[in-house]
């Protein structure tokens, strides 16, 4: 079996779908500093380059006027129990452009590995960019995972972003996204993360609402037990009339985790709101004992509960 067989049978355990023969979805396959397979289609234009080892440059372009049809697929990984990838992620979605991308990072032998993205994103006046993202590590916890993010929004453009890690160890996370959005765009930022063991959570998400009636919603919902850690920190500026938005951020904890949460909200125009919510503690006892009295014992009813939090 070769890499490029090797990363789609990750990718499929991870959860997705045999997507790579269809010559209507375009994708790209990365293993370390490989490019493994690459297909675009009409509108899309991507390019991959090894610039150095263990690191690869990525520039997308959604050119203007175009709606591509099906969702983007983006794998990345690292097979060997040890190994680092670097990527370099360039993104522009030009004007009146659309597309969803749905990135897996697959590392389900990891032992000592290190994946590091740093991304540029770029999206056109009236252009949307929707980015799911979701991790499985396995189950060694030797996966450190290090994401910077600089995004621009123009008038009327929209971005939404989601990441999610319910499968396997987190290891260690370090995220900081920045988003500028320009009047009537909008931002959804969304992480959902279960962490175990000594896994370690760092997440910082802000976004500016620079423009007239911009809109942000900054979503964190995490789960920790054993002891795990998690430091969340989402800021949201308000700077313009009308610009509205929300933080929300909830964390469950069991056993000996630990979890912080530092909403930030700064608002600098009178006529703009933000508002937050944010909310640590164990899961709630009543809908504990609601699934208790269903037959289920304490650990399967607050698993239940856990994962409804998590897949919302």
């Amino acid at each position: 079996m070769n890499d490029y067989e090797m990363m789609v049978d990750a990718y499929k355990e991870a959860g997705g779908n045999d997507i790579f023969s269809d010559s209507e979805v375009a994708h790209v396959v990365l293993e370390r500093d490989k490019i493994l397979g690459m297909h675009a289609v009409e509108g899309l234009e991507v390019v991959a380059d090894k610039i150095e080892a263990n690191k690869i440059k990525v520039k997308v372009t959604v050119r203007e006027g175009y709606s591509i049809k099906n969702p983007v697929h983006m794998c990345f990984g690292v097979l060997p129990k040890e190994g680092k990838q670097i990527i370099d992620m360039n993104v522009e979605v030009q004007k009146n452009a659309h597309v969803e991308v749905r990135a897996d990072c697959v590392f389900p032998d990891a032992v000592d590995v290190q994946h590091i993205m740093d991304a540029v994103i770029n999206i056109g006046e009236n252009g949307s960019y929707i980015y799911k993202e979701h991790h499985f590590h396995g189950d060694n916890g030797g996966v450190e995972v290090i994401a910077k993010s600089d995004i621009n929004v123009e008038a009327h453009g929209k971005l939404v972003t989601k990441f999610d890690l319910l499968k396997g160890r987190v290891g260690k996370i370090d995220f900081d996204y920045e988003a500028e959005i320009a009047e009537h765009g909008t931002v959804e930022m969304l992480a959902r993360i279960s962490g175990q063991k000594d896994d370690l959570v760092k997440i910082r998400e802000a976004a500016h609402l620079n423009g007239e009636s911009a809109r942000g919603i900054l979503d964190s919902k995490i789960a920790l037990k054993d002891q795990a850690e998690a430091e969340i920190y989402n800021e949201l500026t308000a700077d313009a009339a009308d610009a509205m938005g929300h933080v929300d951020c909830t964390e469950i904890i069991k056993d000996q985790a630990i979890a912080r949460a530092v909403p930030i909200v700064d608002v600098r125009h009178p006529g703009a709101k933000v508002t937050h919510e944010a909310a640590i503690g164990s899961v709630d006892s009543t809908q504990l004992q609601t699934l208790m009295a269903r037959g289920l014992d304490e650990e399967e009813a607050s698993e239940v509960i856990i994962q409804g939090l998590l897949n919302d």
